[in-house]
C-alpha cells in the first residue's frame, strides 16, 4: 500500500483527521507526529484527545514532556509526549515511554528524537506545511493499522 496521503486545508480539518483516527484507536497502539514547529502535531492531538472525551483545552507537553489522560477523562488512557526539547535518545530511555502500551495509547511528537527506537507498529504521520498555509500529511501506516487506516 503506498503511503496515503491527505491535504487538510485548515485547523477544522486537522481537528476532524484527530478525531477519525481516535476512533480507530486501541490500547498498545503507537501514533508518531512529525512535522516542523507549527506544523500541526498538536492540533491534531487535541481532535484525538476530543473524541476520546477530553472537556477543555489540551495543553501541549512541551514542558512536562509527559502528560498523561486517564480515565474518566478520556474512554481510552492517552499519554502524549512531547520530546522536542530532549537532545538525546538516550534520554528517553529515562522516560520508560514502553510502560504506558500496556494499558493506553501512545501519542508522541517528536518521535525522531527517540532515534532507531520507535516501535514498528507505530502508526507515523508527517505534517508538511503547505505554501498556502494548508497542511499535507503523509502517512506511513504499518500493518496493524492497515484495516483502520481505511476507516479513517
Amino acid at each position: 500500500m503506498a503511503d496515503p496521503v491527505l491535504d487538510l486545508p485548515d485547523e477544522a480539518a486537522m481537528l476532524d483527521l484527530g478525531r477519525r483516527i481516535a476512533r480507530q484507536a486501541r490500547i498498545g497502539d503507537v501514533i508518531a507526529l512529525e512535522g516542523g514547529l507549527g506544523a500541526g502535531k498538536t492540533t491534531l492531538a487535541r481532535g484525538l484527545l476530543e473524541a476520546l472525551g477530553l472537556e477543555g483545552e489540551a495543553p501541549s507537553p512541551s514542558f512536562a514532556i509527559v502528560q498523561p489522560y486517564d480515565v474518566p477523562e478520556v474512554s481510552l488512557p492517552v499519554t502524549h509526549v512531547d520530546l522536542y526539547r530532549l537532545d538525546d535518545a538516550d534520554e528517553t530511555q529515562e522516560l520508560a515511554l514502553g510502560d504506558y502500551l500496556m494499558d493506553g495509547l501512545l501519542l508522541i511528537e517528536w518521535p525522531d528524537r527517540l532515534g532507531d527506537a520507535l516501535w514498528p507498529h507505530s502508526l507515523r504521520l508527517t505534517i508538511e506545511i503547505l505554501e498556502d498555509g494548508a497542511r499535507r500529511l503523509t502517512a506511513d501506516v504499518p500493518e496493524a493499522w492497515t484495516d483502520r487506516w481505511s476507516q479513517i
